[in-house]
């Protein structure tokens, strides 16, 4: 179903067209309103609870599981992609001579730390090469074999929205004894995806873009294999216990149940927290297909105009219908996405790729403003 447009939630200025959620999502009024409350709160320490430090993070853990259709003993709370493809990377089994793969022109916290883990083991970095008719699944299929410890993807590639079929991708990594870990900062709560038809065993994903929440609240999902495993650090949260405050210096080696010890140290924060469950409970209520259908709309609308200029779009059915790409034959000039903000029309410069990304606030009158801004530079 097509939702209408939601702006009147966001405090977006008039005549400023947004297209840039890949960037960063702007918050809505409700999560504003979280976070100054919950600032209120933590300016009166009397008002925070012992078990303030458990409850609201158990309920953001859940509101995380339903929307990614996971159980929630599986869900970490972390700060980042980095962190959670740390931790991931600190207990994947990788043996000299394996091969990790990861697509070219990936985000850098998808690819620094597999660089280490294959240092450290001898293994090797593999990278899949673009392939010519954007077809990312098909191109890392053709690589992924008996040689593979790990596969390390997006849901959908951060430069144009090109499309990996996880579904198939982490089958066949089933079937070669493979690893999969997935960034799903770029999809994750505007395009569905299930982990349990996935199935990946680590998905990590940023909460300030596609998720609208605050920056700095992420999420790490681990499969029930590696729950035993070992995690980055060593907060007093994570133990066996650690509700009862009185008995905090009667030192446990026991870790609270699921994924929760992979939790970053002091994961209660009392001010994200609370804005990060405001985002998720909306981002529940519109529905992430009705979501992604809605901003489908608005791509396949950029897509049409941007062919008529002669600009090269990946097609539809091998990108996500809510990021999409522009290329230019001979490249933009290097002030393109500066010349579009002075004109109050925001979108990136990702690799060689022109990057639009609306959101439900976006509406046709916006996507055919930008299409005029942009004939006029190209």
């Amino acid at each position: 179903m097509r939702l209408p447009s939601q702006r009147h939630l966001f405090d977006l200025p008039e005549g400023l067209t947004w297209l840039n959620c890949a960037y960063m999502s702007p918050q809505s009024r409700a999560v504003g309103d979280a976070g100054r409350e919950a600032l209120e709160r933590k300016a009166k320490p009397w008002l925070v609870r012992p078990e303030d430090f458990f409850t609201e993070s158990e309920t953001l853990r859940r509101l995380f599981a339903s929307l990614v259709d996971a159980d929630p003993e599986g869900v970490a709370l972390v700060p980042s992609v980095s962190y959670g493809m740390a931790a991931a990377a600190a207990n994947l089994p990788v043996r000299v001579g394996q091969r990790l793969l990861v697509l070219a022109d990936e985000f850098p916290s998808n690819v620094y730390p597999w660089r280490e883990l294959a240092e450290r083991s001898g293994g090797q970095v593999v990278t899949v090469r673009r392939p010519q008719d954007g077809d990312w699944t098909q191109a890392l299929l053709a690589e992924l074999d008996e040689r593979t410890a790990l596969v390390a993807v997006p849901h959908c590639h951060w430069t144009d929205g090109g499309l990996v079929d996880l579904e198939r991708v982490g089958a066949r990594a089933r079937e070669v004894g493979a690893a999969l870990a997935v960034d799903g900062t770029q999809s994750v709560g505007a395009l569905p995806l299930s982990v349990a038809r996935v199935r990946p065993d680590f998905l990590v994903t940023a909460g300030y873009k596609w998720l609208m929440g605050p920056y700095s609240q992420g999420y790490l999902y681990v499969a029930p294999k590696w729950r035993e495993g070992r995690p980055l650090e060593h907060n007093w949260l994570l133990r066996g216990g650690s509700e009862d405050f009185s008995r905090l210096v009667d030192y446990r080696d026991d870790f609270q149940p699921g994924a929760r010890r992979f939790d970053v140290g002091e994961r209660s924060n009392f001010v994200l927290v609370p804005m990060a469950i405001a985002a998720l409970r909306q981002l529940l209520a519109w529905g992430v297909a009705d979501i992604q259908a809605t901003l489908t709309v608005l791509t396949e609308r950029v897509a049409r105009g941007a062919r008529e200029m002669r600009l090269e779009v990946v097609d539809e059915s091998l990108r996500g219908g809510h990021l999409m790409g522009l290329k230019r034959t001979g490249g933009y000039a290097p002030d393109v996405a500066a010349r579009l903000a002075a004109r109050q029309v925001y979108v990136s410069v990702r690799g060689d790729s022109l990057r639009v990304s609306p959101h439900l606030y976006n509406t046709e009158a916006d996507v055919d403003r930008l299409l005029e801004e942009l004939d006029a530079l190209v």
